[in-house]
């Protein structure tokens, strides 16, 4: 993915810090627009997590900070619900005049709130998603409780949240409790998606509850079994940028044709594409001119272990062309060939262990087992000629041959 820094200006003429996060060539035709949580900012796991998945599936993503949060000017103890609701509508006509209209709305806590009041203002915009998202938004009154009546006497208290103080005032209470949000989504009329822990600690699963039964069809529920309120588990995330995708992709068309699909996964002209930027940890993307999928390191590596790691891929690779070629040769000789198992593992031995020692042999070397299964109706000299096979398959032999590689640097 790509991201691009940007500075859109609301209505109060104050800057807002946002990120257009896109696919890895800045290629997309569809937008959607993530609301941070409470107090958060773009920066947050579960923000950077979902819009990277969903960027892998054409849907580009902007992240920004409502203003007086993050990098965004304003002074957040001037600021209330209401302008988080106009700093998401801002930010739309900002998407429409520079890029495209978006049609998506994701909020995650608070942010979940705000784009379903949103939603209310952008009759463009084709699906709401909420991620532990309150049923109204006088829920987060809670941080300052144990401070109401300072500000009730007093107009402003400094409280902590998240282990941050944050200036409340009056004004900020009275907005909250302004908003009616089980009224608003009665009126979504939209596709709608909630998304809720039933362990959330946060914001209690009974909000999903509320605001599931008062939204109109068509709407749908997706338990969030066993995460947090900020899903901090990568996987957890990604688990929650499939769900989204899949769902959106019922009332929002996300085929592209063959000539944008290439374009989006741009392969330079050549054949594969791997990209890894600073934020998703060992966490790579590859990418073929059709296809996409994720690469990683093993925990004990110090990765996420969400896909398989380079020597698995080296494995897979000559796994895959060894059961393709025994299945292309039996087919040939009109053998009974049904399935073909191929186990592989990479490993470094010593030349002595491998039984190839000389004088030369002085440190370890690569070595990959192969053990292959044959299933079917086959006398033992036709396996023993699909044993010899397997080991002329292309890439087998690509890798116990040597390659020459040609390394360059390109802008």
């Amino acid at each position: 993915m790509k991201k691009v820094h940007l500075k859109i200006k609301n209505r109060n003429n104050q800057l807002l810090a946002a990120d257009l996060i896109t696919p890895s060539n800045g290629v997309f035709s569809k937008i959607a627009i993530f609301a941070h949580c409470f107090t958060c900012s773009k920066n947050l796991s579960i923000v950077r997590n979902i819009s990277g998945e969903l960027t892998n599936k054409g849907i580009a993503v902007l992240n920004f900070d409502f203003t007086g949060l993050g990098h965004s000017e304003g002074d957040f103890s001037d600021t209330n619900f209401s302008n988080n609701l106009t700093d998401i509508v801002d930010a739309s006509t900002f998407l429409e005049e520079n890029y495209v209209r978006p049609t998506v709305l994701i909020g995650h806590s608070l942010g979940g709130a705000a784009v379903i009041k949103a939603a209310n203002l952008l009759p463009h915009i084709k699906a709401v998603v909420t991620i532990g998202a309150p049923s109204q938004a006088a829920h987060v009154a809670h941080f300052v409780d144990h401070q109401k009546d300072q500000i009730d006497n007093q107009g402003a208290a400094t409280v902590s949240i998240g282990g941050r103080p944050f200036t409340i005032k009056k004004q900020f209470l009275e907005d909250i409790y302004s908003h009616d949000i089980v009224e608003d989504v009665k009126k979504i009329k939209r596709p709608f998606l909630v998304l809720h822990s039933p362990q959330d600690k946060i914001v209690s699963i009974d909000n999903a509850a509320k605001l599931y039964q008062h939204a109109f069809h068509p709407k749908s529920f997706i338990s969030l079994d066993g995460m947090d309120h900020l899903i901090s588990k990568k996987e957890d995330a990604i688990y929650a940028a499939q769900v989204i995708v899949a769902w959106v992709s019922r009332y929002i068309d996300l085929t592209i044709t063959q000539e944008e699909e290439e374009e989006i996964k741009d392969t330079q002209g050549e054949q594969v594409l791997v990209y890894l930027n600073d934020e998703e940890n060992y966490t790579n993307h590859v990418y073929t001119k059709r296809h996409h999928l994720i690469a990683d390191e093993p925990l004990s590596f110090g990765g996420s272990d969400l896909g398989p790691s380079p020597y698995e891929l080296l494995n897979a690779s000559i796994g895959s062309c060894t059961v393709l070629t025994l299945k292309l040769y039996a087919k040939r000789k009109k053998w009974d060939l049904q399935e073909v198992y191929v186990y592989l593992s990479y490993a470094k031995k010593h030349a002595e262990e491998l039984g190839t020692a000389d004088s030369n042999d002085l440190g370890k070397i690569d070595h990959i087992t192969k053990k292959v299964k044959l299933v079917g109706n086959l006398d033992e000299a036709q396996k023993k000629r699909l044993l010899e096979i397997a080991s002329k398959c292309p890439v087998h032999k690509t890798v116990s041959n040597g390659v020459h590689f040609d390394s360059e640097l390109i802008e």
